[in-house]
């Protein structure tokens, strides 16, 4: 074993040890907490609030008063797990499944959905956009993780508060600050920190820098950057994994102010960079595993630019029949660029030059019919999109009709929604909504898929999704809730659907798909919570309806021995599944905690070029997933260890799209795996803090079902971080 293996075995094992030595005394004592200004209209009142999530309901609301589960990653959390991307930090959330189509690719599957079918927003800002393709996609691993101040996910659907693709689950993220409000009112501050991440399975190092600065209570300003290099993968049997290492940096920029008592401003900007991340088992440099086999690509990388800038007016506690209003403007950019090679030498260069247009209006007043939530968002996305191609000699050959989307296009998303919360007593609350989406997509040109030749076209969907919910509160104390609703989902065709042309899944072309319908469906969900002094769980029970689920079918006709696929409605299917959380602490120092889910689905999808439709199991389903823990710590929290296992079951049951992609399924569908994590930390002092971990430690061999590359196996990440 190495030396550099040994570090974290000593740290980790002998908790007891570190917590016989009395921590140090802070170097500073702490304040004495700010006594509250008299209650004038322009007081300045610092003061720490409770953690709230915003992404359920879309008012600030505690978990277990919202009408669903709200899954929550905290900062500390992060810091604590150290993972290594944001898909990555939600591998222990109950029901989500990672997939990886490389190491620098990762997508969340979320109660059968993934890719375009689960939404995300940063800070409230939708970050999807309409050439997101089908399936795992890796536009979620271009956000900075470390940049992330929050994770809630809402499992489930959210189409009634945010639209189309809230189907699987609704991500939000919520950016760092400043923390200006928690500091002494009326005095300037000044701090930050330092942080260093270093994992052996990957020979990848992450260096994170923040500085903070403003007036307590008046105004504060946060900046961050990260710098990321990750190597070649060793996998557990197979050893490195050549072309499965990347760099990548990032940079956020986030400024808020005061401007009175009831009203605040937020300007945000954002930027992260990827540099040749390879889909590896595309190229002859893949790794066969249990029978998968390989492509014969010499190349085919990306490279992603992805920034995000906006500004946000906030208003709360205001007289008169608005209770509270937010306006947002943003402005989105996505560059992505595609480095094929062929294996005759054939180079070809595609990519994506993308700019969103977002404003979000909400709403809020107290009526006498219950608590109103309201408002309307509009996103236009500009799309441009090319392809080049170069002999094997270096010369000119050509440019496409359009890239992997069709070129010179837009598409409009238009909402306008409605939620009521009413009161029903002291114990019984009703949520009930609904929302107007009109979608609009206009391709200036795309290839034809009859006639190869350049062609137009403009399509527009129209949708009304409502929603019913409801929240029963058991006893007095709220500790004990059942919850329980019904929910309409929706995805509009976007640009990817009807104007693609561009590899999909391994040995498949997709081409445009015209005169689609919207994906409908209907989600029933029951289920209970509990909040006690040393218990907190949940439980949830969920059947989803789909109709026209779109989905890639054969057209019988074959390119560069690539299978020509097209969208089409496939038809009607269901998921369903149940997800289990808990967490008992037994004192100040043990607890222990345990997740679990199941699902399964099936679908109706084309595996022939004919218009037959057969009934087979949803994609990339894994039946089981679980994860249990134990915990110890110091009454002062300042060291902290504990043991976690996280096992996913056999997934065996694969479609014909899935048993044709040989590249990333073997053949009698991908195995289940059980890992064991050791990993605890240590806060030297107000200014260190300290965090190992001991990963895989049964070296298993394993891969996320349908993944492209296996996962590390045995190893040790390292953190150390320093504040000042």
């Amino acid at each position: 074993m190495s030396k550099v293996a040994l570090i974290p075995i000593l740290f980790l094992g002998f908790p007891p040890l570190l917590a016989a030595q009395k921590p140090p005394a802070p170097s500073v004592a702490p304040a004495a907490p700010a006594t509250p200004a008299a209650p004038a209209s322009d007081a300045v009142v610092t003061e720490v609030m409770p953690e709230m999530t915003v992404t359920a309901t879309r008012l600030a609301a505690e978990s277990k008063d919202v009408p669903f589960v709200a899954r929550e990653i905290t900062r500390d959390q992060i810091s604590e797990r150290q993972p290594r991307t944001l898909p990555e930090a939600l591998r222990e959330t109950p029901g989500v499944s990672v997939q990886k189509t490389s190491n620098g690719q990762g997508s969340p599957h979320i109660r059968g959905f993934t890719g375009f079918r689960t939404l995300t927003l940063i800070d409230g800002v939708r970050f999807n956009n309409s050439t997101f393709r089908e399936g795992p996609n890796q536009y979620i691993n271009t956000i900075d993780l470390l940049s992330i101040d929050r994770i809630e996910l809402i499992p489930g659907q959210g189409s009634v508060l945010y639209g189309s693709d809230a189907i699987g689950g609704t991500l939000g993220l919520l950016t760092r600050s400043s923390g200006f409000r928690e500091e002494e009112a009326g005095q300037a501050f000044l701090n930050g920190l330092g942080s260093y991440r270093y994992s052996t399975a990957e020979d990848s190092n992450v260096g994170h820098a923040e500085l903070n600065t403003g007036t307590g209570g008046a105004w504060g300003l946060h900046v961050d950057g990260t710098y990321g290099e990750f190597g070649d993968v060793k996998a557990a049997g197979l050893g490195r994994q050549p072309k499965t290492g990347y760099d990548q940096w990032a940079y956020n920029v986030r400024l808020d102010a005061r401007l009175s008592a009831d009203w605040a401003l937020t300007a945000v900007h954002q930027q992260l960079r990827q540099d040749d991340v390879w889909r590896t088992h595309a190229t002859v440099f893949g790794v066969p595993w249990r029978g998968t086999t390989i492509g014969n690509d010499l190349q085919r990388s990306f490279d992603q630019d992805r920034t995000l800038s906006y500004i946000k007016l906030d208003g709360q506690n205001l007289e008169g029949i608005l209770n509270s209003a937010t306006l947002t403007l943003s402005y989105q950019t996505a560059d992505e660029t595609l480095t094929r090679v062929r294996s005759n030498g054939v180079r070809q260069l595609s990519g994506v030059e993308l700019g969103t247009w977002g404003a979000d209006l909400q709403l809020g007043s107290k009526t006498p019919f219950g608590t109103l939530t309201y408002g309307v968002d509009y996103y236009r996305d500009s799309v441009d999109s090319s392809q080049l191609s170069y002999k094997a000699s270096g010369g000119f050959d050509g440019r496409a009709i359009q890239g992997p989307v069709g070129d010179d296009s837009t598409y409009d998303l238009l909402g306008v929604y409605l939620q009521d919360e009413i009161e029903a007593g002291d114990r019984l609350h009703f949520y009930v909504g609904g929302r107007y989406t009109h979608a609009r997509a206009e391709v200036g040109q795309y290839e034809d898929p009859i006639t190869k030749q350049k062609a137009s076209l403009t399509e527009s969907w129209d949708d009304f999704s409502a929603s019913g919910r409801v929240v029963l509160d058991l006893d007095s104390q709220d500790r004990y809730a059942l919850f329980g609703g019904v929910s309409q989902g929706f995805r509009a065709p976007n640009l990817s659907d009807v104007s693609r042309l561009d590899i999909a899944r391994s040995g498949e072309l997709e081409i445009a798909g015209v005169g689609l319908d919207p994906e409908k469906f209907l989600n029933f969900e029951i289920g209970a919570k509990a909040t006690t002094e040393h218990f907190s769980g949940n439980v949830s029970l969920f059947h989803t309806r789909i109709d026209d689920l779109i989905v890639r079918q054969p057209t019988g006709r074959k390119v560069d021995d690539l299978v020509e696929v097209s969208k089409a409605n496939g038809g009607e299917g269901y998921v369903q599944g149940i997800e289990i959380a808990g967490r008992y602490e037994f004192d100040d120092h043990w607890s222990v905690f345990a997740t679990g889910s199941y699902t399964e689905g099936e679908v109706d999808q084309f595996p022939g070029s004919n218009d037959r439709v057969t009934r087979e199991p949803l994609s990339r389903v894994v039946p089981f997933l679980g994860t249990v823990g134990v915990r110890w710590q110091t009454a002062d929290r300042r060291i902290w260890s504990e043991l976690v296992c996280t096992a996913a079951s056999e997934a065996d049951r694969l479609n014909s799209g899935e048993r044709a992609d040989t590249q990333r399924f073997p053949a009698d569908g991908t195995p289940g795996w059980t890992l064991l994590t050791l990993r605890g930390g240590w806060q030297v002092n107000d200014h260190l803090s300290l965090t190992a971990s001991l990963d895989n430690l049964l070296d298993e061999e394993y891969r996320a079902h349908g993944s492209g590359s296996n996962e590390p196996g045995f190893g040790a990440t390292m953190g150390v971080t320093v504040k000042f």
